[in-house]
């Protein structure tokens, strides 16, 4: 299979380039493009982002071994031996972050363009250095000033490659019809505010068969040793059709790793001559095959307008490590969405309903990777995942903006704050949704040509079983965790001020009525080593975003 997708990629290049020299000169017309943001935080027990960190359930900043920590943003789920928060748990905390993105495309007439974006991030104004390494800082952040443009003095080297790739019109080949092609570093987005919003480097196609449109895909996730197979490659397929008033869809993908996770950090003493700690990228020690499917639909049935999405996710985790005996993890779960809006006049009034399947906590742990207990209570070795889960790297949660407080709203430079934000970089993740479902009610008013204001309501609830997907609570005996239904109603207020044409200001915020899904298991709350439930403090978010198009 392999051999075959790289004989056919290659071919098709050979012929793409051998018949473009039979196309028309053009000029070359340099274009930018891009955005400056600045944004500020006012939160209290609104989770961060934390890349690779947020489990399958019982989630609230728990730390698993081999995986990005959280010390720079502050850790949730952690109480003293007084029985007492610790940390971020129950405290406001506040803090200001901006983002920049700079996209130069070198466009050639309609056949050939080129294009580079470049990202560059203050994580925190104010943030400290970030160039050297401690066992502390967690990985990936040695002798590098990513993200970091907001230290005092500035003068920092944070300035990141997002996009490399080059778009090239195919001649027909003796196919009616036009067909492009896309090579290089580029984003994989499929209904990214539901499924996938990742980027990485790969091969894209198109070919318009109007009605029809069919979108086949590559990527390269993970090399490998280059004469052993041992890394990991997506392969998918999307079709788009117009249907009466409709945009209608359906994709596949298959994503086939070799090494599962694809990579983790461990701090296995590697470099112990200069750094006694040194996180250092390993290989996966499992592999992994996964499968999605999806459906869906954007169009007006009679004066309103309507958005559909379905999902199904199907794999199998194995270990390759010698002599193991543990079980297989076989993944299965779904995910819908259905979103209706009625404009009339300067109004809108609308309705979101989405249900995400949850896992079996009896039947999983918190990482889902085979003969992993992790943080499992009952010491269960994880056999199936019934939740719903995205690909790895999947940033969904970044994009949906469904709230301001669970579910996250306008991602920042970190990638978005909310409960559910999971950005599993390696492996496939529970996304926004997973292990939740919500009912949503709102409604905006465009009061003026410059100002919209916009109120809704959600009520959110837990799908876990044997468990909960946030929440650690546990059970009488201390041991057997509780299985709770109702995280909470939020309710939501956002204004967006139109300044210029290009330059937008919002001020938003929520609040959350937290319910018994949000409680935490206190290993010291009745003393030392003895523990009880906790009820975290209602939480709250308060924000705002100056935004810069150009």
């Amino acid at each position: 299979m392999k051999k075959f997708v790289f004989l056919f990629l290659a071919g098709l290049l050979i012929l793409a380039f051998g018949a473009i020299g039979y196309a028309q000169e053009a000029k070359l017309d340099f274009r930018a493009s891009g955005f400056i943001d600045a944004q500020s935080y006012y939160l209290r027990n609104v989770p961060p982002l934390a890349p690779s960190a947020m489990p399958i359930f019982n989630s609230l900043g728990t730390y698993l071994p081999g995986t990005v920590g959280q010390s720079n943003y502050g850790a949730y789920n952690v109480f003293n031996p007084s029985g007492t928060p610790a940390k971020a748990l129950d405290h406001k905390i506040s803090y200001w972050d901006s983002r920049m993105h700079l996209k130069f495309d070198a466009v050639m007439g309609k056949e050939l363009s080129g294009t580079v974006q470049f990202e560059i991030d203050a994580t925190r104004w104010g943030s400290a250095a970030n160039n050297t390494q401690s066992s502390t800082s967690g990985p990936g952040t040695a002798y590098r000033d990513a993200n970091q443009y907001g230290y005092w003095s500035t003068d920092r080297s944070a300035v990141e490659v997002k996009y490399v790739y080059i778009d090239v019109g195919l001649p027909y080949f003796g196919i009616p019809a036009p067909m492009t092609f896309r090579a290089g570093a580029q984003p994989l987005a499929i209904r990214p505010a539901f499924f996938v919003a990742t980027d990485g480097t790969g091969v894209t196609g198109g070919i318009n068969l109007d009605p029809i449109t069919i979108n086949p895909l590559w990527f390269k996730m993970a090399q490998g040793i280059d004469w052993n197979y041992n890394g990991s490659d997506v392969y998918g397929l999307q079709l788009m059709a117009n249907v009466s008033t409709f945009k209608m869809g359906g994709y596949g993908l298959w994503y086939h790793m070799g090494t599962y996770p694809m990579y983790y950090y461990t701090s296995a003493g590697l470099y112990s001559a200069t750094v006694p700690s040194m996180w250092v990228l390993a290989y996966g020690t499992q592999k992994a095959d996964f499968q999605w499917l999806g459906f869906y639909a954007d169009g007006k049935a009679g004066p309103v307008n309507i958005n559909f999405d379905l999902g199904y996710d199907h794999g199998k985790v194995q270990s390759t490590a010698v002599g193991t005996t543990a079980p297989d993890v076989k993944y299965t779960g779904w995910a819908g969405r259905v979103k209706v809006d009625y404009p009339w006049e300067k109004f809108n009034f609308g309705v979101i309903g989405m249900y995400a399947s949850g896992s079996d906590a009896n039947k999983t742990s918190q990482t889902g990777l085979a003969g992993d207990p992790t943080a499992n209570p009952t010491g269960n070795l994880t056999t199936k995942v019934s939740g719903w889960m995205v690909p790895p790297g999947s940033e969904a949660g970044a994009v949906n903006s469904e709230s301001a407080v669970f579910y996250g709203m306008e991602a920042g430079a970190l990638g978005g704050v909310g409960y559910a934000v999971n950005h599993n970089y390696f492996q496939a993740s529970k996304g926004p949704f997973g292990g939740s479902a919500f009912f949503k009610l709102y409604s905006s008013y465009k009061v003026a040509p410059w100002y919209k204001a916009t109120v809704q309501g959600l009520y959110i609830w837990d799908t876990t079983d044997h468990g909960n997907t946030i929440g650690t609570a546990r059970m009488a005996d201390g041991i057997t965790l509780r299985d709770d239904k109702a995280i909470g109603f939020e309710l939501d207020m956002i204004n967006e001020f139109q300044i210029y044409k290009n330059l937008v200001f919002k001020v938003f915020g929520g609040y959350l009525w937290a319910g018994r899904a949000l409680d935490q298991w206190d290993p010291n709350k009745n003393g030392v080593g003895v523990g009880g439930n906790y009820s975290i403090k209602n939480p709250f978010a308060f924000r705002t975003r100056l935004l810069y198009t150009f």
